[in-house]
């Protein structure tokens, strides 16, 4: 069942993709981000003399977000990882894309995480007797974002 015009897309369907390879599908995603500085810049008007702010678009901001995935045994995800918080940087920093999917599994919107990274690793309470699943939240840090 694809999405007809003017449907919106759910929230249920989404995963991660690293360097073009979809590693891990997530349970949770916060705080994408797309933010560029602002320049205010002050000038009289030229035909009444009065001052007037002007706003102009400044230089791009970096990002960040972070992600929740259940506690799985994904290599490649926990490599990009553990290479991220031990500072292996020429093999951390990779291209990311967190990708909505319809209900087809067809990728219908990109998040591009350009030269992201993990900043940092969060595991769930472990107790025992408890039966409810382990999750991982993990901050990702980007240089850019581009929406496709």
């Amino acid at each position: 069942m694809s999405l007809n015009p003017g449907d919106s897309l759910t929230s249920h369907n989404f995963g991660l993709q690293i360097d073009g390879v979809m590693i891990e599908y997530l349970s949770e995603v916060n705080g994408i981000t797309l933010e560029q500085d602002v320049i205010k810049y002050p000038q009289n008007n030229g035909a009444t003399g009065k001052l007037e702010i002007a706003v102009m678009p400044g230089s791009a901001k970096d990002g960040s977000c972070t992600v929740v995935r259940g506690m799985t045994q994904s290599s490649a995800f926990t490599q990009w990882i553990n290479d991220s918080l031990e500072g292996r940087m020429s093999s951390a920093r990779k291209n990311a894309s967190i990708i909505v999917m319809d209900y087809e599994d067809n990728p219908v919107k990109r998040y591009n995480l350009r030269n992201a990274w993990c900043s940092k690793l969060d595991m769930s309470p472990v107790k025992a007797g408890e039966a409810s699943a382990l999750t991982e939240t993990v901050t990702i840090v980007f240089e850019e974002l581009v929406i496709e």
